[in-house]
């Protein structure tokens, strides 16, 4: 058997564990956290097989502008954040244009259409197929002019990866979801997503899976890790581990861990919000037949098990508002649109996204470290691509050739 130790318990690291396992390697996976609490629970639980091409910062003026003035509920702000992120967002940003973003299409499709699939062995595997739904997402517009100029590129996304999509104007709109109080301009009916309705709980099927096929599940926090002769030793709450290999798939604090092993890794924290709302008094299910992405307020409206979950956007402010103004407006539009009910917690979730400046996440070995992996920095779509790169980073270990070599790690410390 070949030891390893995977540190991270949401998506990205139960998809890494599972896939090292199907190899015939011996696994522990370690968190302080239970399976799937962290940044894993808080995503709109779409499994967004249509994403050929990753989230980018925009460029034209009048999207900058309403970000400045913060009239664009999309994207929070304040200056200590700005300044404190200011390297890794330019960097960002260089790679948002046009001509890099295409580049990164052709390598980031490659992950984005084998999501579903790779999904797919798992949820069958731990019978969690209740959980999910096949049935694709809106994006909806309440403007005309930002309906048709969406619509044109979801045909360029068609032309160009093959992905699947209904354009729905007003009329249909209505018709595919009654419960909508006021037309909206129409919507984009993404086919190749699926979605689910409590991401923790699948997460914790996955590692329920895993530890029921003889994987080891340790709940405990990571005081140290040194590399020791030819292996690994890790200093934990629950004692002392020895193994041969250990991966990184710790999201948001990856960075923060490969700092005392010497690497310096820039990374932009996009922090989201979400809480979740009563179902309509009566009714007991979601007003929406499937998540809706409000386009205009860059909010989510996704049915869970728990309630109407609202998701917010991208809060780049160094400061944390116990009442943010995104979820707020959010709130707001929603209300405008659904009938749903009183907040059902007490308190706003909040979570990070690991998201780097070149939008690809990092998949692969150390450069200055043998036996240490890396998988993580996948932005917006870990829930998504956790499987995929699982797969991907357990065929480098096992020998074989990197399928996506842009994603190395070796990118990041030339």
């Amino acid at each position: 058997m070949k030891q390893v130790v995977v540190l991270g318990a949401g998506m990205v690291g139960a998809g890494t564990a599972l896939a090292l396992q199907a190899r015939g390697y011996e696994v522990m996976l370690v968190d302080r956290a239970p399976p799937g609490r962290e940044t894993s629970y808080g995503n709109a639980g779409i499994i967004q097989g249509e994403a050929c091409e990753p989230y980018s910062m925009p460029r034209d003026i009048r999207t900058l502008c309403r970000i400045a003035l913060r009239d664009d509920n999309s994207v929070n702000w304040d200056v200590a954040g700005l300044l404190r992120s200011a390297p890794s967002l330019f960097s960002y940003w260089r790679h948002s244009a046009p001509a890099r973003l295409r580049a990164r299409g052709s390598e980031y499709s490659s992950l984005a259409r084998r999501a579903t699939h790779d999904h797919a062995k798992w949820i069958a595997a731990s019978n969690s197929e209740s959980l999910v739904r096949r049935d694709g997402y809106r994006l909806a517009f309440r403007d005309s002019a930002s309906f048709e100029l969406q619509s044109r590129n979801a045909e360029r996304l068609r032309d160009l990866y093959g992905i699947k999509f209904e354009s729905e104007g007003s009329s249909d709109l209505a018709v595919a979801e009654p419960a909508l109080r006021k037309p909206l301009a129409g919507a984009i009916r993404w086919r190749d997503a699926w979605s689910c309705r409590d991401p923790g709980a699948l997460v914790q099927a996955y590692c329920e899976l895993f530890a029921s096929q003889g994987g080891e599940l340790l709940k405990a926090e990571l005081l140290r890790l040194e590399q020791r002769g030819t292996g690994w030793q890790l200093q934990t709450s629950s004692g002392t581990i020895e193994t041969g290999q250990v991966v990184i798939a710790l999201g948001p604090w990856s960075p923060q861990l490969l700092e005392r092993l010497g690497y310096k890794v820039a990374m932009v924290r996009k922090r989201g919000y979400h809480m979740h709302y009563e179902y309509p008094s009566g009714e007991g299910h979601s007003p929406l037949n499937l998540p809706l992405l409000d386009a205009a307020l860059g909010a989510v409206y996704a049915p869970m098990r728990t309630g109407l979950r609202i998701a917010t956007g991208t809060d780049l402010s160094a400061s944390r508002n116990g009442r943010p103004r995104q979820l707020q407006r959010a709130e707001a539009a929603a209300r405008e649109l659904l009938a749903i009910g009183r907040p059902i917690e007490a308190s706003i979730w909040s979570g990070v996204r690991p998201c780097m400046p070149d939008m690809l996440p990092v998949v692969g070995a150390a450069p200055r470290h043998s036996g240490l992996w890396f998988n993580f920095g996948h932005g917006h779509q870990g829930f998504t691509l956790g499987p995929t790169t699982g797969e991907a980073l357990a065929d480098v270990m096992s020998g074989l050739p990197h399928p996506v070599q842009s994603l190395a790690p070796s990118r990041l410390f030339r």
